[in-house]
């Protein structure tokens, strides 16, 4: 478990692949008391990256702090961004999509829909281009909204799956998903102190392509 910085307050970590964002048997938490050494440490998860994706998590380490971090979330002031490797080349090097998604709850996926109805939602968010290849996108995302899979299911809705994404797409990748949470920014729940938390994806493949 790669711990990035803590406090009595915080804890910022690299959520491993396929490992879940909550506090249930081989879930996050747990695998951060087995690094702290303390199996009764209170670490609470205060956002979510979906089990197959990895990257940066902040968890809280009390209860204020999970109180302040969720009002921050609420309230639209938490920070997140996130790289993508997709199959395919969006039409413009920036720009915003906008969709309407529906949860399939027993397939368990999200689809993009064309009108409103019960349980569907609007989806916006918003990507950069960083770099291309002759077959791949590198882009740079920043969630409007927070539905689930809902980076997943925008990209595969308009034909650029992300690359190891065997959920939305039918490839056969050779990687684990490459979306990867690359940035957090909020204020710290008990000084105020602003804070920002930056990393790059690992050295493999499709990042390597890059």
């Amino acid at each position: 478990m790669e711990i990035i910085y803590q406090d009595k307050d915080i804890l910022v970590c690299v959520k491993p692949p396929r490992v879940l964002s909550t506090d249930e048997p081989g879930g996050l938490p747990g695998l951060i008391r087995e690094a702290l050494g303390d199996p009764k440490a209170d670490v609470r998860t205060v956002h979510r990256l979906d089990r197959v994706v990895s990257g940066l998590m902040v968890l809280a380490r009390n209860k204020a702090a999970a109180s302040e971090l969720s009002r921050q979330i609420r309230e639209d002031t938490f920070q997140k961004e996130y790289l993508a490797v997709l199959h395919g080349h969006p039409d413009a090097p920036k720009g915003t999509l906008r969709d309407l998604l529906l949860r399939d709850k027993a397939e368990r996926k999200t689809y993009i829909v064309r009108e409103l109805a019960k349980d569907v939602q609007e989806a916006i968010l918003h990507y950069r281009v960083e770099n291309q290849t002759q077959d791949m996108s590198r882009v740079r995302i920043q969630l409007v909204t927070g539905r689930t899979h809902q980076i997943r299911a925008q990209f595969s809705g308009h034909g650029m799956p992300l690359v190891g994404d065997r959920k939305y797409d039918t490839r056969e990748d050779p990687c684990e998903i490459a979306l990867w949470s690359c940035m957090l920014g909020f204020t710290h729940p008990t000084t105020g102190e602003p804070m920002e938390f930056t990393l790059e994806p690992p050295k493999t493949y499709p990042w390597t392509e890059f």
